[in-house]
């Protein structure tokens, strides 16, 4: 029973050490020059009309050549003024335009974000959402990267933190998910996306077929179009640069965070069977510590798993939060671990039998 003990210990330490390496040599800054590429970002928009001042302001504030990029937003069916407001906001700016999905027959994200791939100019894509904001480094880094010949990015999507309890949730998530898709990157096994920072080149979006082979959930186009890129060996990488997160608010209630969760976890059904069994193991072998106590009628020693796991955690997320662009104090890292992953079970309980909706 002890060499259990210790071997189990020996697994959390070493495979925590490889976060931590892995999210270091992620953030190594890219030495090649960067000679600016044509890019058109397409963003869909669903009643956005409260963002999108906001985003059109962080757009325009974007540190590339304005000739150099185009931005397509396209209304997806909207019930509010977003069309309307789109239309007067983008009239005078001369590499903005709008679209209105209704016009050609189409319906949903998918539908919407394929229109403005169609009808972009540029061989490069980037595609954000309506409720973001880019940082002023944003296409500048993806630009250096698409240079070294990489045909799909992604990059980091941090949330903006606040104090309500729902806000340290969704942030704490969205740091410890990031920093094992990142470390997961580095080895060049990546599984998620965030569709708020995501770009592609044009050539490998109509390689893969657009987003037809992504429909197996009500979302997920990112992570699906990410699984077939995977399955075509093509050149994927990550864009971790000063200046070029995207930022986004949490959901403001916990009826709102548990869908949004439910379905992220329903698309993770859909991954490649190795991401799966990877991703599946690295949460099962976390649990099996938290819940390491209850061993403890078996063998006293196994009271030493959950104390352990919690150290380690908080040294990874110590390390790292930073770079995520994230702060949580020393009592926020302890509690929102252990809330995080219990979350997990919900999360994939309310994906296998809650009615997942999209708004």
């Amino acid at each position: 029973m002890i060499y259990l003990v210790i071997t189990s210990i020996t697994i959390l330490f070493l495979l925590n050490v490889l976060l931590i390496y892995s999210v270091k040599k992620l953030n190594s800054i890219s030495k090649s020059v960067n000679h600016s590429v044509n890019i058109s970002i397409v963003v869909a928009a669903k009643n956005e009309a409260s963002n999108i001042d906001g985003l059109i302001h962080s757009l325009q504030n974007l540190d590339y050549p304005i000739e150099m990029f185009e931005v397509i937003i396209i209304d997806d069916h909207s019930t509010d003024m977003t069309y309307d407001k789109l239309k007067t906001k983008i009239d005078s700016i001369i590499n903005f335009s709008v679209l209105d999905l209704k016009s050609f027959n189409g319906s949903g994200k998918r539908d919407a974000l394929t229109l403005g791939i169609n009808k972009s100019e540029h061989p490069f894509i980037m595609i954000t959402d309506a409720d973001c904001r880019p940082e002023k480094n944003w296409l500048t880094a993806y630009s250096k990267k698409f240079n070294e010949g990489f045909e799909i990015l992604f990059g980091f999507a941090p949330f903006y933190q606040h104090k309500s309890l729902i806000n340290k949730i969704s942030c704490f998530e969205n740091l410890r998910s990031s920093i094992l898709s990142f470390s997961m990157a580095a080895f060049e096994l990546p599984y998620t996306a965030a569709a708020r920072n995501f770009g592609f080149t044009k050539k490998a979006f109509e390689t893969l077929g657009g987003y037809s082979k992504t429909k197996d959930t009500l979302s997920g186009d990112d992570d699906l179009l990410l699984r077939e890129a995977v399955k075509h060996k093509m050149k994927i990488g990550t864009v971790t640069e000063a200046d070029s997160f995207v930022f986004s608010e949490t959901k403001k209630s916990f009826k709102e965070y548990f869908q949004q969760k439910a379905r992220h976890t329903q698309t993770s059904f859909h991954y490649l069977l190795k991401q799966k069994l990877i991703i599946g193991s690295w949460h099962i072998l976390n649990l099996a510590f938290l819940f390491s106590p209850i061993l403890m009628l078996i063998n006293p020693l196994f009271a030493l798993l959950l104390p352990l796991k919690l150290v380690s955690d908080f040294v990874t997320v110590k390390f790292n939060q930073k770079k995520f662009g994230y702060t949580f104090s020393a009592g926020e890292i302890f509690y929102l671990q252990i809330i995080y992953e219990l979350f997990l079970v919900v999360h994939f309980f309310n994906a296998r039998f809650l009615k997942v909706r999209w708004k």
